[in-house]
């Protein structure tokens, strides 16, 4: 289960970064926008008899919650800058309320069954991953000194990763259901 941030949100985050796509250190590569989201819940293996009862609980839970306005801003590395395997796009705004999102979500899907990864959960956007642990610390610094815009994660998104079998070898997201949040006048 997943947000996205809206076309906005990507472009803007794409320019910012288009002129230092030249300069990732070899070894490690962009994560595609398209395909940049937050993972609220995650669920490695989903019996495919048990998705309809996973979508059906899911937006149970979450039609009744807040549509929480967001920022991407600021930035990270895991497991920390100076070994790090993943760079991040950290969030400013409503940020709080996606962890309350999280914690439904991984209700909705135990009580449907399936069995969500247990990592404490810190929202952001995976920008690029290294195969080896790197240093990131001036990457780092760089996405701290980035603010986007605003924008409303008005839906939780049901997703199917299929490993391998997106361009590149990289993974092929399937948007299964789109369940919306509520939106506030």
């Amino acid at each position: 289960m997943a947000v996205r941030p809206d076309e906005e949100a990507v472009a803007d985050l794409e320019e910012f970064l288009e002129p230092r796509r030249d300069a990732l250190p070899e070894g490690w590569r962009w994560a595609a926008s398209e395909q940049w989201h937050v993972t609220l819940a995650f669920a490695d293996d989903v019996d495919e008899w048990r998705v309809e009862e996973l979508v059906e609980r899911v937006g149970d839970a979450v039609a009744h919650r807040a549509a929480p306005a967001l920022a991407v801003a600021g930035g990270g590395a895991f497991p920390h800058p100076d070994g790090a395997k993943v760079l991040w796009a950290d969030l400013a705004g409503d940020a709080g309320d996606l962890t309350d999102l999280s914690a439904v979500t991984r209700q909705a899907a135990t009580r449907a069954g399936v069995r969500v990864d247990g990592q404490a959960f810190r929202p952001h956007l995976t920008v690029a991953r290294s195969a080896r642990p790197a240093q990131a610390t001036s990457w780092v610094r760089l996405l701290d000194a980035y603010a986007g815009p605003d924008w409303l994660a008005d839906e939780v998104e049901v997703v199917a990763s299929h490993l391998g079998e997106g361009p590149r070898g990289r993974p092929r997201h399937e948007v299964l259901a789109s369940l919306p949040l509520r939106v506030e006048d």
